[in-house]
């Protein structure tokens, strides 16, 4: 959009420059002549109606721990180069060993890929104008926006968790292409054992479904910096549609508080629990002796 909008100033410059030679007047520049910044436009009608006619992916998705692509099985685990191979051997030597360095800490998002090849929890789709809203129950019920409006990925995107994704519709497959991820996020092989991703990773996904109540994301992620060629894995989820699954709210941190009223104003409040010097709670009874 940026050179579309500098080579528009050069055909401008130019035609400007031959008029003046000329001796025809020109107006000063004004505002309106400014190139109309990139805007999210009114759904019309026909936007929602071809909402429908989209593969039905309605209802919540559970994942499948028996499929049998399932992630880090044979072949699904990471090609590590040999720099990240060796950092992965002492993760997995820890946990061996009884003390597993848990590579989600502190109730920050998990990211991708972990957001999808992690979860162990519901997830839910919905299909708006211009982009499909992925839910999971992971934590406070994380967000991914997967905008199918055509826009291209930020010229220099601000780096997040999940990153930037869009995606495009080839037949009844949703291909979503995703940026701009956090450094810190993990490339994961469980909740021990994992390595950051240390930039400029790029992942691929093609969503679809595989049966009428079976639906598969399968990923390709690019990771230069610790893997030696991208990394090909599939996370296949079953549909529900009982009430029982749908999601519901959580948060990490509500562990860490009790729920209390304050016997000065009666109001009911969230108190801290005390931890012993090494991080672990203290007793119910003899925290609430403190």
């Amino acid at each position: 959009m940026k050179q579309q909008s500098h080579r528009r100033l050069i055909r401008t410059a130019l035609v400007a420059s031959l008029l003046g030679s000329l001796g025809v007047a020109i107006p000063p520049a004004s505002a309106a002549d400014a190139p109309t910044p990139g805007i999210n436009p009114a759904p019309t009608a026909k936007d929602w109606a071809d909402i429908s006619k989209l593969p039905d992916w309605s209802g919540v998705w559970l994942p499948d721990r028996k499929h049998v692509n399932a992630p880090f099985a044979g072949k699904a685990v990471p090609p590590w180069n040999e720099k990240a191979a060796k950092y992965i051997a002492e993760q997995q030597a820890l946990e061996k060993a009884g003390k597993p360095n848990n590579i989600y800490i502190d109730c920050l998002p998990e990211g991708m890929p972990s957001f999808v090849v992690m979860t162990l929890n519901s997830s839910e789709f919905l299909f708006t104008p211009g982009r499909v809203t992925l839910l999971n129950e992971f934590d406070g019920n994380r967000t991914r926006r997967i905008y199918t409006d055509g826009r291209p990925h930020p010229e220099d995107p601000d780096l997040t968790f999940n990153g930037h994704s869009i995606g495009k519709w080839e037949g009844d497959t949703l291909v979503v292409d995703t940026v701009g991820i956090h450094p810190q996020t993990y490339i994961p092989i469980g909740q021990a054992v994992g390595i950051p991703n240390n930039g400029d990773v790029h992942i691929i996904e093609r969503i679809h479904l595989v049966e009428k109540d079976r639906l598969n994301i399968d990923l390709e992620v690019h990771a230069p910096h610790v893997l030696r060629e991208p990394w090909k894995i599939t996370k296949s989820f079953l549909r529900s549609r009982e009430r029982r699954d749908d999601i519901v709210e959580a948060s990490c941190r509500q562990g860490d508080f009790y729920a209390r009223v304050d016997p000065k104003t009666g109001n009911h409040v969230w108190v801290e629990i005390p931890k012993e010097a090494g991080g672990a709670p203290l007793p119910t009874a003899r925290a609430l002796d403190r």
